[in-house]
């Protein structure tokens, strides 16, 4: 057991990275709209998940290498490669700008559950104070270099708004029958988009990058596979666990809609009564902090990986590139949009995004050059595929309903 302990890390991460403000609003607006019959669609999110992060991992372990460095050195067309790497390069920078706005709008959402929101005009933007000082922390953070010792105190705070919510969710005494019912499948239409908000909040793309990077530097060495499987397994079973609770205590909230912090705190006040809302502000505000520094620097290795770019992240390309979703971000967030809306497009645009980067996963961990002994099994790829076809299905339906109602 001291041993597990001592190797959770990346599976944490990643974990963490997605029970952020993204995690906590559409698993909210799930259980508000449609009470416990959409657990299914985070079943299947969960599973998915952990299918496409065992990958992940295992080609950081094994060939040492960050998924995008991966796929351009294997990548032996010209032209193939730079339509490839284009299409990565895009999908993850406009992904992650979305996702840098969710996550800014999702710790402004926790402040001004507390303190009065304060914005001021300039041109088409009307920007929001908080947004800028959210935006601000993480490029200084960025800067500095020293997130790592506050990212710890953000997680956590994460995990403590976790823990809040299982407890809550027992609390709250729902029906095991209902809930049972809620992992049977049920009509896609009812909830197309929240079923797609949902995967996208549970299988973020840009993890699929970090996740290999992070586990070709803390492990190295095959014999330390089952190692990062079990942590893997252990650690997105909690945060699934955690979401399901989420849905859970926003079912038996007994509220019409969602529009602002003190809307998702009622789902809290069982456990913890009228300080619901400063709870969930202070988890809301640490939960998109973390966030809005790991997405940046997700982006910025991606497009080192892609590019080919040498050095850290100490170089001045390295550093535009987390400065530029940083600033995107902010941009996004001052649109006038609505914290809660600006939020459930993001997770919506990584639900998109995530047919094209598990698809090049799905290539790039076949590859016998790459992982050798150690590339996907017959029955990995089975399941592999089936997970990238229910992605496109849902990618492709929500298009096709999109079309329709023009």
């Amino acid at each position: 057991m001291k041993n597990f302990i001592k190797n959770l890390g990346p599976g944490i991460l990643v974990s963490a990275a997605f029970i952020g403000p993204g995690t906590v609003t559409v698993c909210s607006i799930a259980g508000v709209n449609f009470g416990y019959s959409l657990l299914w669609a985070l079943l299947v999110s969960i599973f998915a998940c952990i299918v496409l992060q065992e990958m992940s991992a295992r080609l950081g372990l094994i060939s040492g290498k960050g998924l995008s460095d991966c796929i351009r050195d294997e990548m032996k067309n010209p032209a193939i490669r730079i339509f490839t790497l284009f299409l990565i390069f895009s999908a993850i920078v406009i992904g992650n700008a979305a996702y840098e706005a969710g996550n800014i709008s999702g710790a402004v959402l926790g402040i001004e559950a507390v303190f009065d929101s304060n914005s001021f005009q300039l041109g088409a933007f009307d920007f929001n104070i908080w947004s800028l000082i959210i935006g601000s922390i993480a490029f200084i953070l960025l800067l500095l270099g020293s997130y790592k010792k506050l990212e710890k105190v953000f997680i956590v705070l994460v995990l403590l708004m976790s823990i809040a919510f299982l407890l809550t969710a027992v609390l709250t005494g729902p029906d095991l029958i209902d809930i049972f019912n809620g992992f049977v499948p049920g009509n896609f239409d009812a909830g197309l988009l929240t079923i797609i908000a949902l995967v996208g909040t549970t299988v973020v793309p840009y993890n699929l990058f970090l996740h290999a990077s992070l586990v070709s530097e803390k492990w190295k060495g095959s014999k330390q596979l089952g190692m990062v499987r079990k942590e893997l397994i252990f650690s997105l079973f909690l945060g699934g666990l955690v979401s399901m609770a989420i849905v859970v205590c926003a079912a038996a909230s007994n509220i019409d809609k969602i529009e602002d912090a003190a809307d998702l705190a009622i789902g809290l006040e069982p456990l913890f009564g009228s300080s619901a809302t400063v709870f969930l502000a202070i988890g809301l505000l640490a939960a998109g902090i973390t966030s809005s520094i790991t997405a940046p620097l997700a982006a910025a290795y991606v497009v080192k990986g892609c590019l080919g770019w040498k050095g850290g992240m100490n170089s001045k390309k390295f550093k535009l590139v987390w400065m530029s979703i940083i600033i995107l971000g902010v941009m996004f967030s001052s649109l006038g949009i609505k914290p809660v809306e600006i939020i459930q497009f993001a997770q919506i645009a990584n639900g998109l995004v995530l047919p094209i980067i598990a698809t090049f996963l799905f290539w790039v961990v076949n590859q016998k050059t790459v992982l050798g002994k150690y590339r996907n099994s017959l029955l990995q790829n089975i399941i592999g595929f089936v997970v990238i076809a229910l992605a496109v299905f849902l990618g492709a339906k929500s298009i096709f309903n999109v079309i329709q109602n023009f």
